[in-house]
């Protein structure tokens, strides 16, 4: 398995984790509400999003036959998701207290894991497509990689 397949797992769980902490705290202590935005996104883009880029870079090279795109823009992409999350979490813990970082940190990690999609999206779609096959010297096609 690819390294970045089980950094997106293993990020995925951790986020589960943190949210489901987060969860019960505010369970426990109805004040700590004004954190759902977080909560929510540790949740949504933490655990679903970071399971579905780790599951999806794992089966689809085996399911389409093609060697995936580009391993550095998924190992790029899994860095981009994890600090854009962790920025957003960090302005959406801030906004309540409005402190005027706020809306930069949440602004920056929400252009951080926006910019993780759709390099995500690219490094899938071209997978998908498969390599162009280059021309030979002989007049035959041959693959490209």
């Amino acid at each position: 398995m690819e390294w970045f397949v089980k950094a997106f797992l293993k990020a995925s769980i951790t986020w589960l984790s943190l949210g489901v902490t987060l969860g019960v705290a505010m369970a426990v202590d109805p004040k700590l509400i004004v954190y759902r935005p977080a909560h929510v996104h540790m949740n949504l883009l933490g655990f679903v999003t970071m399971m579905i880029y780790g599951i999806a870079y794992h089966v689809i090279p085996r399911f389409t036959g093609h060697q995936l795109h580009s391993r550095r823009i998924a190992g790029v992409q899994w860095w981009l998701a994890n600090v854009g999350l962790l920025l957003m979490v960090v302005g959406f813990c801030l906004a309540p207290h409005a402190l005027s970082a706020a809306p930069f940190v949440l602004g920056t990690g929400g252009v951080l894991a926006a910019m993780s999609a759709y390099f995500f999206v690219y490094n899938i779609w071209s997978t998908i497509d498969g390599a162009k096959p280059a021309p030979s010297p002989h007049g035959t096609t041959r693959p490209t990689r």
